[in-house]
Order: C-alpha cells, then structure tokens, then sequence
C-alpha cells in the first residue's frame, strides 16, 4: 500500500516566521513515516515558495533556504493538478499531493489566504476552513461572532487607519470607556507579537501605533486580571475538549519573548481548578468553536477573574507545535502523543474532504 503523500508548508511571510519553522520541524519530524511521505514546501519571508528536499533539522535555524537542491515551487489551484508545480531551470514538473498541513501562524497562513488556495485546488488540508480562519485571525470579527453567540469576552474598541488622522481623541474617548490598563493588539496577528499594555494616554498612543505596524486594524481591550488558562480542540462533527492547562507568564503578560525565547514560563497541566469551573471552561470552549466554525483542531484562551468569571480571550486556529506548545501538551496530557495527534488531523483532514 502506497504511502499518504503529506505537503508541510512552513515559514511564511509573516511576523510567526521563525515560528512556523520550529513548529514545522517539530510536525515533520513526529508524523508516521510508515504511514506518510513528507513534501517540504518552505516559503521565504519575502513570499517565495521552495520545494525543500534537504535535512529536516535544518529547516528551525533557517538554513533550509540556502540548499543548492531547493527548487522554485507551488501548489497549483488547478484541481486537475492535485499537487504541486516544480519550477527547475526551463522544465515543469508536477508532483501529486494527498493532503497539506499548513504549519503557518499568523497572516498570510493562518488568516484563511492558503485555505483559499487549497479550496481552489480541491486538496484536503489540516486545520480550519477559509471562513473560520478569518474570523479568528482577526480580533474585531472574533468579538462580533462570539459575543453574538453568548459568549463572554473583554470590552473592546476598535480602530481604523483613518482614525491615525485623530489618534489623540480617539485614545481619550477609549480611555474613558473602558480605563487603564488597557491593551492594545494587532487585530490580525498571533502569537502577541505587537501586543502592548498601556497605562497612560502617552502609552496607549504609542502602542497604537505600534500595533498598526502589524496590521490594519488595531483592537483595544479592557484589562482583565485573572489567571491565564487554555483549552485544545480536536475535531470537526465529533469534538472534544482537552483539560484545562494554566500559563504562568514570566513577564508581565504572555508576550512573544514568554512564550518562545525565554525558559521561565511554566505551564501547569490540568490547572488546578474547582470541577464545576473547569467543566463550563471546556464547555464555552466547545461552543466557541463551533460558532467560529472551527474544524480539525483549535487552541481557545481563556481569562479567570478572582471572583470565577470565565472570559474568553481568543481563538487560535493554528497554534504552535514546537515541543514546548501547549497545544500539543494538552493532547498528549488527554492521551495523544504528537505522532499519533498528527495522525489524527490528518485522518480528519482526508474524511472532511471525502465528506
């Protein structure tokens, strides 16, 4: 019986770049070889796509774009194709794929540009469809959607670019809705990258505009203190729930340095909470998933208040998959080791498409 021919994209132009290619190593290097044959597909950060047949190990330092073997490559939107187009000196080639796991965070990845490419091409892929994918990419559509849906999240406000035009009203006028602290988020990026808490007019201002340097639309968002606490997602018609892991941050909150440079966060599996309190977390998980429309897998982060209210914070529809990921964490905590979870995804992925 022939081998499952998998396409793991990683890199990607995006600020989760270097991210992606942790994660990617991390995936490629745990699925089933008895089961899978891996097709590596980089792309750069300027946006160039690579057919990479070289050693897995190189791809986390980033020298996987330097190999002489790399060849210019896509995946065609030609469902005739079903796979990629090599692009080797004057000559076409094409190599078919069964399924792709797009191991790429944040824009241009995560945000629902690739699940478009795939739906084009009719190929089956891993994780959330192209709807699901935007909603959750982008903070102020998560709001909207889940708050439609019952679910409790932080207040929030939500600006333009045009609003740069009257940044100095537009910061008072928040600030006097909602009152310091406050944070300040790209609307469609992850990992916290350009992440900010503002105390004051002066920072709030400068964390705007900081923001708007990651994308075109920044949301602010009441303080809400309370312990840091997430939920895996498995599944599409059948979906199950992880434990509730806790996140103790090293620095002020959970930025991009806590959760990938440095080595003193400490995550806690299953967090110590009261039965009834981790029940109705995983249960306003669930449901949040499936308002997003979320299918194969998810990440949802949730807030605790002192006082056991229960405030979701956002939904992450490509979580990381390094070793140290809480994703994967919570999987192998529920009896998932990452070979076997990755397994699963991807049977997910070939059943929705035959579906």
């Amino acid at each position: 019986m022939s081998k499952i021919k998998v396409a793991v994209l990683f890199g990607g132009a995006s600020s989760e770049h270097d991210i992606s290619l942790v994660s990617a190593t991390n995936i490629i290097n745990n699925i089933p070889k008895d089961k899978y044959e891996v097709i590596c597909i980089g792309i750069t950060k300027k946006g160039r796509w690579l057919y990479y047949p070289g050693d897995v190990n190189k791809i986390a330092s980033g020298e996987w774009k330097s190999n002489p073997d790399c060849t210019p490559a896509i995946i065609s939107p030609d469902p005739m194709h079903k796979g990629i187009i090599k692009l080797e000196s004057e000559e076409t080639s094409f190599k078919r794929i069964d399924v792709v796991f797009p191991a790429i965070h944040g824009a241009n990845g995560e945000d629902g540009a690739l699940q478009g490419l795939f739906e084009l091409a009719k190929l089956p892929y891993v994780g959330c469809d192209l709807g699901s994918s935007a909603v959750c990419i982008d903070k102020a559509l998560t709001h909207t959607v889940l708050e439609a849906a019952g679910i409790k999240m932080a207040k929030w406000r939500v600006l333009t670019h045009s609003d740069l035009n009257s940044i100095d009203e537009k910061c008072v006028q928040i600030a006097s809705e909602l009152g310091f602290p406050l944070f300040v988020k790209p609307a469609c990026s992850g990992s916290s990258i350009g992440v900010n808490k503002a105390y004051d007019l002066e920072s709030l201002e400068s964390a705007v505009k900081l923001a708007f340097s990651h994308s075109k639309k920044v949301v602010v968002e009441e303080f809400i203190s309370g312990r840091e606490l997430e939920v895996a997602i498995l599944g599409q018609d059948l979906v199950t729930a992880s434990a509730v892991g806790e996140i103790c941050s090293c620095n002020d909150f959970y930025d991009y340095d806590a959760k990938y440079v440095l080595s003193s966060s400490k995550l806690s599996i299953p967090a110590q909470l009261e039965l009834k309190v981790s029940d109705e977390i995983r249960k306003t998980a669930i449901k949040a998933y499936k308002a997003a429309g979320c299918a194969g897998l998810s990440r949802v982060d949730f807030f605790l208040t002192d006082d056991n209210e229960i405030i979701l914070n956002e939904i992450n529809t490509m979580p990381g998959f390094t070793p140290i990921s809480m994703y994967s964490k919570l999987m192998e905590d529920a009896g998932l080791d990452c070979g076997e979870l990755l397994d699963r995804l991807i049977t997910i992925a070939l059943d929705r498409h035959q579906q």
